[in-house]
């Protein structure tokens, strides 16, 4: 799929992907905020920022005033934050692009953050910090990331705390939208039946006479680790939650798509290694993944699933044996093939709709300066050999490079650390 790069005199990337077939269109708007470039005293106000974005404008003054415009054009619309960026967006009939890239940029650009609706929204904001930790399956994620990472921006949960949300002030979202908010630090991605041309001429008028700042800058990660790590969170649940990860590496390194092979032998399809030894033969849980999670300048594999609570010591000692054989045994080549072909199908298959081409596009530029179409994807994956993903586990799963983050109806984690063991 052809796609345009146009960069404004401002450092705004504006990417263009025309979908002459595609009856809608999506305007994302990415920028390089997120909990990353956060201070302690203030961890959470990028995700607090995002909500705050909606409560009002310049031009529409209140929250009903946006969602209102929004729902009339029979748009799908929403925000969100990670560590690294925060995206704002908006999906519609194409016929609505102008109205819809006018409501999207003016949120971005224009939030006004009422007094009255910062404080309503901070009940919000800690409803939903308390919805995530009742969800074990979903907290067990932010746990792990602070087993890996600690007290730093990148062990710190995204949504931040709850004395944090209660004590923020309408000057910290000024200030922090004036150090990170920058043209040279946002990407604008629009995917859909709509011409470059068309594109353009809305970004001029808008975006144009936008001008760059200072942008704020986010403190490296550091990998410290020298023996296996656990972090066990007491709850009284059905089913244990687990993650059992290992440190890796990284967006910008060369062997991306090796893991993410691995990570297909393992975790994906209802064929993977680890669904069929948990689920099919031992009937020990519902769900299991295997992935690289990568940021720009750390990553670590995971292997997450959620598993019936008596059992979890013998999942665990499973877990371990299936990456043991990756390290003894080369992957057959009719495996290596059906994993190839199906991480590029179902890459394909989540590139249908123009939401998905944006995200697609404009998050490659955003984090990696760089777009890869699906097609090299593609050729990327079909070049990774058996020989490279035996490498690449011998690498990885080393003892001290081994963390589990667990939640479940356990207080003691000295057990969980002497299974740690390759």
């Amino acid at each position: 799929m052809k796609f345009s790069k146009k960069v404004l005199h401002n450092g705004l990337r504006v990417i263009t992907v025309p979908m002459k077939d595609n009856p809608t269109v999506t305007v994302l708007v990415l920028v390089e905020a997120g909990s990353k470039y956060e201070e302690k005293k203030v961890n959470g106000i990028s995700h607090f920022l995002e909500h705050m974005c909606f409560k009002g404008t310049t031009k529409r003054p209140k929250a009903v005033d946006i969602s209102k415009e929004l729902d009339a054009l029979g748009s799908q619309y929403n925000a969100f934050t990670a560590q690294e960026y925060t995206g704002y967006y908006a999906k519609s009939d194409a016929r609505h692009f102008k109205q819809i890239f006018d409501i999207v940029s003016d949120v971005y650009l224009n939030s006004t953050f009422p007094n009255a609706e910062m404080e309503r929204e901070k009940g919000v904001i800690i409803e939903e910090i308390n919805m995530y930790e009742d969800m074990p399956n979903r907290h067990v994620q932010d746990l792990m990331m602070k087993l890996l990472y600690g007290d730093t921006p990148a062990g710190w949960n995204i949504a931040g705390t709850k004395e944090n949300i209660l004590n923020m002030k309408r000057d910290d979202f000024v200030s922090y939208k004036n150090s990170h908010y920058l043209p040279e630090a946002t990407v604008l991605a629009v995917a859909g039946k709509v011409t470059e041309k068309e594109v353009m001429s809305e970004v001029n008028k808008i975006f144009g006479i936008v001008k760059r700042g200072k942008k704020g800058s986010k403190i490296k990660v550091k990998e410290i680790q020298k023996k296996p790590e656990a972090l066990v969170k007491f709850k009284e649940t059905d089913q244990t939650h687990f993650v059992l990860g290992v440190r890796t590496y990284g967006l910008f390194n060369k062997k991306s798509a090796v893991l993410s092979v691995l990570g297909g032998v393992l975790g994906g399809g209802m064929s993977s290694r680890l669904f069929v030894k948990l689920r099919e033969e031992m009937g020990v849980g519902y769900y299991v993944r295997a992935y690289n999670d990568a940021y720009t300048d750390h990553g670590f594999f995971q292997i997450s699933a959620g598993v019936d609570n008596k059992r979890i010591d013998e999942v665990i000692y499973a877990v371990l044996e299936e990456c043991r054989k990756l390290k003894k045994f080369k992957v057959t080549p009719e495996e290596l093939n059906k994993v190839k072909e199906c991480l590029i199908g179902n890459m394909k298959l989540t590139l249908e709709s123009s939401d998905d081409i944006a995200n697609f596009h404009g998050g490659q530029e955003l984090l990696k300066r760089e777009i890869l179409t699906a097609e090299e994807k593609a050729k990327e994956i079909r070049k990774v050999t058996a020989s490279q993903i035996q490498a690449m586990a011998k690498d990885i799963f080393k003892n001290e490079k081994l963390n589990l983050a667990l939640i479940g109806p356990f207080k003691e984690k000295e057990k969980f650390l002497k299974m740690l063991k390759f």
